[in-house]
């Protein structure tokens, strides 16, 4: 009887320790220390620089680009745009024409051939009947550039006046009186000659009475050649 009481106590405990070894282990993570800190990462290793600083120049510091003179006394050598003439013209009409030259200063082209400029008429002086030639002065006033901006300039007027007529008014009158005398002659001797002569001189002077002089009259490309005034800074 103790035997088998003995066996069954025995049979109970190896039964009761298989259960305890199948139980899952239930230890805390957090219960354990690190065994050591993590290693340092390489970019915590190296020492950061800072970034070098630009220094911006202030808006006053900043230096322009230097400005071309065209010095006074420089030729500006055009083509007409636009016709003008003593007769047809007015003083104050404006006019266009264009650089037939470029300009250039210290080898560096300032003004380009083909650019526009603007110019005025000063005077306007058709021609007389009796006396007084015709008369035409122009000047430049302004340099034309890209997207309507000008730059104002000055030249020197340009005055062209027309050529007299008294050689041409002298013969007229002379031919008139001389077919007048010839004409005398045949009708009336001698004296008819003076007389006719006298009224050939009379038609002659009339002719020229109702004769105007010579106009100035510059068409499209008729080219002048304008002087500066005063310089221009480009």
């Amino acid at each position: 009887m103790k035997r088998t009481l003995c066996a069954v106590i025995v049979v109970v405990l190896v039964m009761a320790a298989a259960a305890c070894s199948n139980e899952p282990s239930t230890t805390r993570a957090d219960s354990f220390e690190p065994r050591s800190a993590p290693a340092a990462t390489v970019g915590d290793k190296v020492k950061k620089v800072p970034a070098a600083k630009v220094k911006a120049e202030p808006a006053d510091k900043i230096k322009p680009e230097a400005k071309v003179t065209i010095p006074a006394g420089t030729k500006l050598r055009v083509a007409l745009l636009d016709a003008v003439s003593s007769d047809k013209s007015q003083a104050g009409d404006q006019f266009l024409a264009s650089l037939t030259d470029a300009i250039v200063v210290d080898g560096k082209t300032v003004l380009e051939q083909g650019m526009k400029v603007r110019g005025r008429v000063v005077d306007a002086e058709e021609s007389g009947r009796v006396k007084g030639r015709a008369k035409l002065e122009l000047t430049l006033t302004q340099i034309v550039q890209d997207e309507g901006k000008s730059i104002t300039i000055s030249t020197k007027p340009y005055m062209e006046v027309a050529e007299s007529t008294k050689k041409r008014d002298a013969g007229i009158i002379g031919g008139s009186a001389g077919v007048g005398a010839a004409i005398g002659a045949i009708a009336g001797g001698g004296k008819g000659a003076a007389i006719g002569a006298a009224v050939g001189g009379g038609a002659g002077t009339g002719t020229v009475l109702a004769t105007k002089g010579k106009e100035i009259r510059f068409g499209v490309e008729h080219p002048l050649s304008f002087t500066l005034a005063s310089p221009i800074e480009m």
